[in-house]
This record gives C-alpha cells, sequence and structure tokens, in this order.
C-alpha cells in the first residue's frame, strides 16, 4: 500500500518536530508525515544515554522560536531537552503524524509525477513501507547514528578492561570505583570527566590536544531574576534568546577578527578556574578560539573536578594498550579498568538513505547549498543543516520558517515545483560546514557534504542576523530560486558536471 501527503519529514530530532510545528502554526493546510527511525522523538537526545549528557548550547537558542524554555538552566540535560521536544510535538499535534521505526532507504523523484516516492524498511517488521509525498525534508541531521568516530588503538586486543564509545553506552554500565580513562578533549569528554569523577575512583582525560573552554553558570541569574519580578515566561525567553543570540554573534566574530585578544580573555578565565597547580598547557590549544568548537561547562564542574584530585588531564598520545591501561609516546603509564573513546563523530547525509532524481542518483558532495536549505538540481526538497557556531535551532528554525513561506507562495501562484538552480561559476570548495569550523568530524565528513557557493544565496556565512532577513523577508524568486506550474517544462540549468569532476 502506498501512502500520499503533501510533506514528507525525515527524522522526529529537533529539527524534524520544529519543522512539524511550523507546518501547523502556520496553518499552511498541508498534510505531512514524519518517519523516524528509533522508536521515541528526540533523534540526539534520544540516542545518547551517557552520564551527564546535556546541550553545549544554551536553552534560550537551542529551545524553539516558537516555544519558551520554562527553566533557568543555561544548558539543559538530555533528558529535559528530550521532554522539551515531545511536548512541542504534543502541543502542536504532531505527535500523530509520527511512524516509528522506519528506516528511509531510498527517495526518489519524478519530473513526469511531480513526486517523491520514498521506500522505509520497517525495522520491526522487515516490510519495505512505500510513501509518496509532494515535498521532501531531511531532518536527519548529518552524523550517523550507527557508528560513532573509533579509531582503533594499537594494542587494544591486550587491554584487560572495557573499552566503550559514548554513542553506545551499556545501559548497566557500572564504573563505580574503577580507573576510567576518557580519550578525547570536545565536548562530550569534558561532560563525562566531572559526571564520572564522584563514583569512579579517578577520571583521566586524555587528550592529543587540548580545547578553549569557557565556563557558564548553571543557572542564568538574568532569568531568575525576572522570574522573581514575575515577568512573562514569554517575554522572559525572548530577552533571554536576543541577549544570547547577540552573546554568540560577538564572541565569534572577536574570535575571528581579534583572535589574540579572545584567547587572552579565554585562556585567564580558564586560569581563574584551575588555580596555581594545575598546569596551563593542558588548556592552551595551538588554534584560534572558534576555529573548532567552543566548549562550555556549567558552574565550572570540570575545573572543580580538577582542583579537587577526583580528575587529572594528560595532554600526549598514545603508543599501545597494555593488559592494565595505556602506555603513551612520553613513556607515562595510564592505569585504567575502563576506557571511553570520546573521540567524535561520523558524518553521514540524509540518514544514510539515497536520493535519486528522475532516474539519476544524488551525490550530495557535487551539490551547492542555496540559502543554507536546499541542493541545487533537486526538485521540492529542503535539508535542514542547523549552525557550527551557534545554537543548531536557530537556523532549523529560521529554515522551517522558509519553507513555509516557499509553500505559501506556491499555493498562492498554482506552482508544483520549486528548484535551486546553480551556475558553474556558484559552486565553491568548502563543504557546507567549512569555513567557519575545521574541526576533525568535518574535515573527515568532507568528501560527504554538500559544497557552499561563491556568493550570494550559496554562501554559508554562519550568521543569524543576516540569514534571518535572507529567509525571512528576501523576495523569493530572485532568479537563482525556480517555480513551475503542473505542465510546464522546468527552466533550462547550466550543467555542473564540469565544476563537479574539477
Amino acid at each position: 500500500m502506498t501512502r500520499h501527503v503533501d510533506v514528507m519529514i525525515i527524522g522526529a530530532g529537533l529539527s524534524g518536530i520544529g519543522t512539524a510545528c511550523h507546518l501547523a502554526r502556520q496553518r499552511t493546510g498541508r498534510s505531512y508525515m514524519i518517519l523516524e527511525r528509533r522508536t521515541a522523538i528526540g533523534g540526539t537526545w534520544d540516542l545518547f544515554r551517557y552520564p551527564g549528557v546535556r546541550s553545549d548550547s544554551d536553552m534560550y537558542t537551542l529551545g524553539y522560536s516558537f516555544r519558551p524554555w520554562h527553566g533557568t538552566k543555561v544548558l539543559a540535560d538530555g533528558p529535559h531537552i528530550r521532554r522539551y521536544i515531545e511536548q512541542a510535538a504534543e502541543e502542536y499535534g504532531v505527535t500523530e503524524h509520527i511512524r516509528f521505526g522506519r528506516k528511509v532507504t531510498v527517495a526518489r523523484w519524478s519530473s513526469a509525477t511531480a513526486t517523491w516516492t520514498i521506500e522505509a524498511l520497517d525495522e520491526r517488521t522487515g516490510e519495505v513501507e512505500v510513501y509518496t509525498s509532494d515535498f521532501l525534508v531531511g531532518c536527519t541531521g548529518y552524523y550517523d547514528y550507527d557508528n560513532g568516530y573509533r579509531p582503533r588503538f594499537p594494542g587494544e586486543e591486550n587491554f584487560g578492561g572495557q573499552i566503550v564509545h559514548p554513542q553506545h553506552w551499556p545501559e548497566d554500565l557500572d564504573y563505580t570505583g574503577l580507573r576510567v580513562v576518557v580519550i578525547g578533549s570536545g565536548a562530550t569528554a569534558i561532560t563525562l570527566v566531572p559526571a564520572m569523577a564522584e563514583a569512579a575512583a579517578h577520571v583521566t582525560m586524555l587528550q592529543r590536544s587540548p580545547t578553549y573552554i569557557t565556563a557558564l553558570p548553571a543557572e542564568d541569574p538574568l532569568a531568575a531574576g525576572m522570574k522573581l519580578a514575575k515577568l512573562p515566561t514569554e517575554i522572559i525567553y525572548r530577552l533571554g534568546r536576543a541577549r544570547n543570540i547577540a552573546l554568540q554573534r560577538a564572541s565569534f566574530l572577536l574570535s575571528r577578527r581579534n583572535p589574540e585578544i579572545a584567547k587572552k580573555l579565554l585562556l585567564a578565565a580558564v586560569r581563574k578556574q584551575i588555580g596555581p597547580d594545575i598546569d596551563m598547557r593542558h588548556f592552551t590549544p595551538s588554534y584560534n578560539p572558534w576555529d573548532q568548537r567552543l566548549c562550555v561547562v556549567p558552574n565550572g564542574d570540570l575545573f572543580k573536578v580538577l582542583r579537587r584530585g577526583r580528575a587529572s588531564v594528560v595532554t600526549d598520545r598514545i603508543e599501545t594498550f597494555t593488559e592494565t591501561g595505556i602506555r603513551l609516546e612520553s613513556g607515562q603509564e595510564l592505569p585504567a579498568d575502563l576506557v571511553i573513546s570520546a573521540t567524535g563523530l561520523s558524518i553521514q547525509t540524509f540518514g544514510g538513505a539515497s536520493l535519486e532524481v528522475d532516474g539519476e542518483p544524488v551525490v550530495i558532495r557535487d551539490r551547492v547549498i542555496y540559502k543554507g536549505a536546499m541542493l541545487d538540481g533537486v526538485p521540492n526538497m529542503m535539508m535542514v543543516l542547523g549552525y557550527t557556531n551557534a545554537s543548531w535551532t536557530l537556523r532549523a528554525d529560521l529554515s522551517a520558517e522558509y519553507f513555509c513561506r516557499v509553500l505559501e507562495h506556491m499555493k498562492a501562484k498554482g506552482f508544483t515545483r520549486v528548484e535551486a538552480v546553480a551556475r558553474a561559476g556558484d559552486r565553491g570548495l568548502e563543504s557546507a560546514l567549512g569555513g567557519s569550523l575545521n574541526s576533525g568530524y568535518v574535515r573527515r565528513g568532507d568528501a560527504l557534504l554538500p559544497r557552499q557557493g561563491t556568493n550570494g544565496p550559496w554562501k554559508v556565512v554562519n550568521d543569524y542576523y543576516r540569514d534571518s532577513k535572507m529567509l525571512r523577508s528576501n523576495t523569493l524568486e530572485d532568479g537563482v530560486l525556480t517555480f513551475n506550474r503542473a505542465g510546464q517544462t522546468p527552466a533550462g540549468r547550466v550543467s555542473l558536471e564540469g565544476a563537479r569532476s574539477a
């Protein structure tokens, strides 16, 4: 049996639920369905279950523009974020439109029928289901849910303990009284170390190189004060959101324009947190601030466990695993009963499903992304990618609003097809996540990610203020985005094959 809806959304995480809520809020009149591989709402926040899992973005900007975050915590934990997403879905009647346990394997566009045909595997029964839709929205994020990035360590087969990747945390893992080594220095590692330090015998964070870390208060003092003043929640949320968007942008621009000043400010704050007994070389990166994502710790929890001796940081490289731990290139040996490989993510686009347009496979890396939301040459499709230098949801929200604008415009004008058409000179060399970050996962995923362009709407600038104007108010028929009616031949496009092969 084939099921048809106007809009098919892939993924029921922050982006997918947000997009569906916008469709309902804007009263677009379009039917929709969400296909979600997992058995619950939440996406990332349903997947990650390691100790202390939390956001590394503040909840005023990680939350939706249309639904206030009622807490005062700056960085919320995973279960609270998951519940926030679930409540948004309940409030806007989205939950009943979700089909759980469906792994999308392929989506095919047909110009003859102006429809997408989507095949999904019901992983519970093994049945392949077929759906059709007029529009397709990819809300799957950009990493592989099945496989985290896990390098093979020399000699690991000799290790007598357990090696665990945070993305696949065992429910029954008991680390009480164990000597733990966490390999990594990113957001996951700095979350795990203080979360495990109280129960473990000792936790060591082993890093090849340091990361910029900043401490924020766990509770937002301004929000708490406004709550005491009994200001409406919506007002508190809007004010906090506007403030934090401005602060995020100011921090990023300072780091780009005056990296030495930004570096001095960040390192001085760390020195104040760790005290005189811990070597600053463990917190002094070789790169400039915001070349990689800045890590945030609430109430300086990481620094507290370091000062108390419950945890330590070692900057070195692994020579080999031994039966009882890890021997480093310096000759130092780290005793360990449990090793956590907080080594990052593996990039994946569109949840691993394949795309086809009129029988031709779509190689996503060969496509340019338009306004951070559409792939050139792929009709009636939106691909949601959030920010790398700010909260993911900020741009996901803008993209969903833009999608609703496009749908309304098409309904008003009788259009049935929309497509971003790039010229050969529009294609740049950097990926859609490049330019603003040089993180390991961005470099590893370069071969899979769409390109960003060299100019105008093809350029990804990761600037909320610029994107807000471009997606909310700029004209839709800009000469790049093309619209057609049923039976009308799509406007011709310049082939990108020469640029792609280059």
